[in-house]
């Protein structure tokens, strides 16, 4: 494990994971705002737009939205289903994952109320999966590596997961865009009635965004005719104080929340880890995921001479992808990602987290029209 710090930046990567050199740089020029005390870049490290994914931040005295960024809350939550991995039966799951992308026709102001959130203004959102790198998976279980950990969540071998990333679907938008307009990416004193505002803002999209993923689930568990059981969520887009200082995580889960669900690419493995010893030497944070090799503007014509849309549509571990966007099809294929295994080795190595158990996907669905 190779990690490497240059006065206030830590990088906790091997020599085996390729950080590209813009997310490196990126790191560094977010590490010089005002109050900054550490920026760590995490092993799925890639480019954002202007501040790098995969990263987490120790600030003093002042809170930054924009390395928060536009959607607030998003996070992942696992699911485990009533329905058996044996037998698998791929296309009668994918068939029946349909009629989710537009809005519930659910009483959303009865669901919100039950749940004690009030509403944002997004409702007609509220439970649909969006764009980008969002998904919904369902996942049979690969290996175990630790039964008590597993048993302590309730993880058997013989159960199918459903796996959902999503987030505040336009409201955290809405919340960054208001303070844009204010500060543009400046951040605001901590003790500001400006930071105040923004925060209480910030955590009712946190909380919207965990609910949008438990309706996604719920309305996927119906579709299958089964009922499902949460047994993580996490949230990778947020800011939190820890004792006097604030940690701004982008693309990054906490370590301080209990198990942690990492996931690859659409056609790679998914892991549960639980973290160890969180500390400041991570900014009290992990991986979120794979972290992109490739942008999505450079995935396309990469691949679009090798791959047709159709055999994106099947994964080399024998998973089904349901996106009929053909445009985020080639965005999001696996080969615009980096290599799962190397991130979590790297997480391991560096004495961060236990895996406890790896997940295969089998059906994952993005967009259907």
């Amino acid at each position: 494990m190779t990690e490497t710090q240059t006065r206030k930046v830590r990088i906790l990567a091997s020599e085996k994971n390729w950080i590209e050199g813009a997310a490196l740089q990126q790191l560094e020029r977010t590490a010089t705002l005002p109050g900054v005390r550490l920026a760590v870049g995490l092993p799925d490290l890639h480019p954002g737009k202007g501040t790098p994914i995969g990263a987490a931040f120790v600030i003093q005295g002042r809170v930054y939205p924009a390395l928060v960024g536009s959607d607030i809350g998003c996070g992942l939550g696992l699911w485990r289903t009533g329905i058996s991995s044996k037998p698998i039966k791929l296309e009668r799951w994918a068939e029946r994952l349909c009629g989710l992308d537009g809005a519930w026709d659910g009483d959303v102001e009865k669901f919100l109320g039950e749940r004690g959130i009030p509403s944002s203004g997004f409702e007609r959102s509220l439970g649909t999966i969006g764009g980008g790198n969002h998904f919904a998976e369902l996942q049979a279980v690969e290996n175990i590596q630790s039964i008590e950990e597993c048993k302590k969540l309730g993880i058997t071998a013989e159960a199918v997961y459903l796996c959902v990333h999503s987030g505040s679907r336009g409201f955290g938008e809405a919340i960054l865009r208001d303070h844009v307009a204010k500060f543009a990416s400046d951040g605001v004193a901590a003790d500001s009635d400006d930071a105040a505002q923004y925060l209480v803002r910030h955590d009712h999209a946190k909380l919207w965004a965990s609910v949008n993923r438990e309706l996604i689930a719920l309305r996927i568990v119906d579709r299958l005719r089964t009922h499902g059981d949460r047994i993580i969520d996490i949230c990778h887009n947020s800011v939190e104080r820890v004792q006097h200082e604030w940690i701004h995580r982008k693309g990054a889960a906490p370590s301080t929340k209990g198990a942690v669900v990492i996931p690859g690419s659409r056609g790679a493995y998914s892991y549960i880890v639980v973290p160890k010893e969180p500390s400041e030497r991570s900014a009290f944070s992990l991986a979120h995921g794979a972290g992109r090799k490739w942008s999505r503007s450079d995935s396309r014509p990469r691949l679009e001479k090798r791959f047709s849309a159709k055999d994106l549509a099947r994964t080399e571990l024998g998973s089904r992808v349901i996106c009929e966007d053909k445009q985020l099809l080639y965005e999001e294929a696996p080969q615009a990602y980096k290599n799962i295994t190397v991130v979590i080795d790297d997480l391991v190595k560096a004495g961060l987290i236990d895996v406890i158990a790896t997940l295969k996907p089998l059906v994952t669905y993005k967009v259907r029209r």
